[in-house]
């Protein structure tokens, strides 16, 4: 709203108009918005829940201090997504393809959460919406995502290329070639001019090579949505883990996407350009200040918890911004932690069936694994750490690890 109609002021010749012209100002303004609303908001939200007792349902697994959480209102994912969505109403362009999917996508995502959220809260238990459903409607949004992106002509990309002296074998400058287009490209690591076409997975197809390129893709969309999603939702089990972890892999997100929607910085990086993304950085703004201002209630000790409402919807966001960057490969090191705890619980799974009642790890998720004491009759192959870690210290060494991955993302950047 504002963007128009600072628009509108600026044809009038209005000072300071133009503000709303550059992506950097927007971004920021979405920000402080999204942190403001999170925290002023977020507190009558929090009383509402209470009022309404829609606390959390805490099942007994012997954890220091887990019972106390039980009552705590649940739900509060509600102010993640209100403090993304306004923000992103207030100052972001809305006819930009872009913008509108990741809306369009956060809603998706958030009505899934909710009815989890709902359906536990109904029964009392810890049950909630069963898998198939979910795994139904992430499927849902990853067909959404990548059928626009076949389909719409403003989601194309511009591929680089190095121009090598053949003396000295040095780059000598990266050039862009020809209009933007579509086509089944991400960014891989750790290979020379790190672009991979999803086509040469199905050149055995001669002329329709494209065309299974875009299927693999949708199969590459839809897995990632799925486990990203689902890796936030199981992580998030102690105060304050999947929303810090969640911010510093946004921040790694933003950083990707504004280099990408700069021709000069992708030209820099000598990374692929995306033009018409950069209101990707503004909708990505909104969601790190929507985090920073829910980390007010969710540190610990948590005021409110974000339940399926905010981790399904935080997961799902990740991955469909990496998709859209085109940077969804690099997704297994940015959300290892997510991933990491993805596979815990089917590690455990598994060998719990295979050995009749033996286990890996103490307990899954792997975050709780480190709240439980070793020795002490639980029939598990890791024992340490011997001693429960306080689960504030667990938090805070998960999100200096997430700040290593993220590092470790950005110099793959490079890295060919």
């Amino acid at each position: 709203m504002f963007y128009y109609l600072f628009d509108f002021l600026k044809d009038s010749g209005v000072p300071g108009a133009r503000l709303m012209d550059y992506v950097t100002f927007r971004s920021g303004a979405a920000f402080v918005l999204a942190m403001l609303i999170a925290i002023f908001i977020g507190r009558r939200i929090i009383n509402r829940l209470q009022r309404m007792q829609v606390g959390e349902v805490i099942r007994n697994l012997g954890l220091e201090g887990q019972m106390k959480k039980t009552g705590t209102p649940t739900m509060g994912g509600i102010i993640i997504i209100i403090s993304i969505i306004v923000p992103c109403l207030l100052v972001s362009n809305l006819s930009n393809i872009y913008m509108l999917l990741m809306l369009f996508a956060t809603l998706w995502l958030g009505t899934i959460g909710f009815l989890d959220d709902y359906k536990k809260l109904a029964k009392h238990n810890k049950e909630g919406m069963k898998g198939k459903y979910k795994i139904f409607g992430q499927v849902g949004i990853g067909l959404v995502v990548a059928g626009t992106m076949y389909f719409s002509d403003g989601m194309g990309l511009v591929a680089n290329r190095e121009v090598v002296n053949a003396e000295s074998g040095m780059v000598e400058e990266v050039i862009y070639e020809g209009e933007a287009r579509k086509a089944p490209v991400t960014t891989i690591p750790f290979v020379k001019n790190n672009n991979f076409d999803y086509s040469s997975l199905t050149g055995w197809l001669g002329d329709n090579a494209e065309t299974g390129g875009w299927i693999a893709f949708l199969l590459i969309t839809i897995f990632f949505v799925a486990a990203t999603s689902n890796g936030a939702n199981l992580t998030d089990g102690l105060d304050g883990l999947t929303t810090g972890c969640s911010a510093i892999i946004g921040v790694a997100l933003v950083l990707m996407a504004y280099l990408g929607s700069n021709l000069i910085y992708s030209s820099y990086l000598n990374i692929m350009y995306l033009p018409g993304s950069e209101e990707l950085v503004v909708y990505m703004a909104a969601f790190i200040g929507a985090l920073v201002g829910f980390l007010w209630y969710n540190a610990y000790p948590a005021q409110v918890f974000m339940g399926d409402t905010g981790s399904l919807t935080l997961g799902g966001i990740i991955a469909i911004f990496a998709i859209l960057i085109r940077k969804e490969l690099l997704l297994p090191i940015l959300c290892a932690l997510f991933y990491i705890e993805d596979l815990s619980v089917m590690l455990q799974v598994a060998y719990f069936k295979a050995t009749n009642g033996r286990r890996i790890f103490k307990m899954t998720p792997l975050h709780h694994h480190f709240q439980k004491a070793g020795n002490s009759g639980i029939d598990a192959l890791i024992q340490r750490p011997i001693q429960p870690v306080p689960e504030s210290k667990i938090v805070t060494r998960f999100w200096i690890i997430g700040i290593i991955l993220a590092v470790i993302t950005f110099v793959t950047l490079k890295i060919r």
